[in-house]
């Protein structure tokens, strides 16, 4: 039919000689920005004759013609009726917008780090910020900020769940992740990740060798076994016939600590606490103030938990067991770098509160101690904005030692 037939203009338009002009004019108004000319080129004899020809112009253009568009806007009008834009996308596609498409990419990623230093994991914990800063720097996974999104919200699920229960790493995997047995399998994008994050919060440089790999995963509880992974504990006088709940009482009425497992603590059996007031549990980081404790209250000791150090899987079960059972939790640790990073992890993964460990009890302690050793990398501490400011403006750590005699009295004169 008569109405299907292409006009003379439009097949003036349509020459296989003028394909450069649309391609080139495709590339141009799809980036976004103003464009007032177009340069074209090298144009061979026909592609200038073509091109003279739509112009109307009496000779042949330069081989590399800058072209003004409202000159082009003139000749494509006047041959179609329609605008350049509208031939273009005709002729060669619809056009993009490259620069609205970098704005909104770039929101995306500014959403994305936005994001990851704001989520309770990484608040919880401000070590994990030296990780987060990291992944920023190493930019998005496949370009893409979705993707990136979902890799990296998978490694908080798993950040969060640990210290794990003593579970092989693939049952540990498919719990934390929907079933995905594999997902954290050696060399995985997100078992890099993981592992990365869990050296920034221990301060130890990133696992290189397989071994080293395996000794992080198990640091964290993950593949540990119920019977290494240990905890002390004094003072515990749960009710119940559990075996858990007669070692504690035989060891707390023989003033002794006792040495629990994670075979213990995941099979505690019959065991409640007091249900005439709710019962305080005091946790301390070093094995030395258990002893002292130990040593000035003997079968009277308060109870008391050790987490030595980094708690492992034993360490963080028996609070939450505890938790459970109805207790409250006071944590006190080293005033330096590494304990601020230990008492976050433990606020984090269990109800505790920390027992003086604020920036007034930092500056009374650092006069007993005014030339200790320094405190190494500084985090945050979420329970208080102002004591790692202080630590900083001192420079110096209190190991908890120093100050075990207050410790000592705040024990001696009950629960607070």
């Amino acid at each position: 039919m008569a109405a299907t037939e292409a006009t003379p203009g439009e097949e003036t338009l349509r020459r296989p000689e003028l394909h450069p002009l649309w391609h080139t004019l495709h590339g141009r108004l799809s980036s976004g920005r103003p464009v007032t000319r177009v340069r074209l080129g090298p144009l061979d004899d026909a592609q200038r004759e073509a091109l003279a020809d739509l112009l109307g112009l009496d000779r042949l253009p330069d081989p590399r013609p800058s072209l003004p568009m409202a000159r082009l806007e003139e000749a494509v009008t006047e041959l179609s009726g329609r605008t350049v834009r509208e031939v273009v996308t005709a002729l060669v596609g619809p056009l993009g917008d490259r620069a609205r498409d970098r704005r909104r990419q770039e929101d995306e990623r500014t959403e994305l780090w936005s994001w990851l230093a704001d989520h309770d994991t990484v608040r919880a914990q401000p070590a994990l910020a030296d990780w987060a800063a990291s992944c920023r720097a190493a930019g998005l996974v496949g370009g893409s900020a979705q993707r990136t999104r979902t890799l990296l919200d998978d490694a908080l699920k798993v950040l969060a769940e640990l210290p794990g229960r003593a579970e092989p790493l693939p049952v540990f995997a498919a719990r934390v992740l929907n079933g995905h047995t594999h997902a954290l399998d050696d060399g995985t994008p997100l078992s890099t990740l993981v592992l990365r994050a869990l050296a920034t919060l221990y301060d130890t440089t990133p696992p290189q060798s397989a071994a080293e790999r395996r000794a992080l995963w198990t640091r964290a509880g993950v593949a540990d076994d119920d019977l290494s992974s240990t905890v002390l504990a004094a003072g515990l006088r749960p009710a119940g016939g559990g075996l858990l709940a007669r070692m504690a009482r035989l060891c707390a009425e023989a003033g002794q600590a006792t040495s629990l497992t994670l075979a213990h603590i995941r099979n505690p059996g019959d065991l409640t606490l007091s249900a005439a007031a709710t019962p305080v549990i005091h946790i301390v980081e070093n094995p030395s103030i258990l002893a002292l404790a130990l040593h000035r209250f003997g079968p009277d000791c308060p109870p008391l938990v050790c987490t030595s150090g980094w708690p492992n899987s034993a360490a963080i079960q028996l609070l939450r067991l505890l938790v459970d059972r109805g207790a409250a939790l006071r944590y006190h640790g080293d005033f330096d770098g590494e304990g601020i990073r230990i008492a976050a992890y433990v606020l984090d993964k269990t109800a505790a509160q920390p027992w003086r460990m604020t920036a007034g009890d930092y500056r009374a302690a650092v006069t007993l101690n005014p030339l200790g050793p320094g405190v190494g990398r500084i985090t945050g501490a979420p329970w208080d904005d102002t004591l790692t400011e202080a630590m900083a403006a001192h420079g110096t750590a209190v190991a908890e030692e120093l100050v075990a005699d207050v410790l000592l009295e705040d024990l001696a004169h009950g629960p607070g």
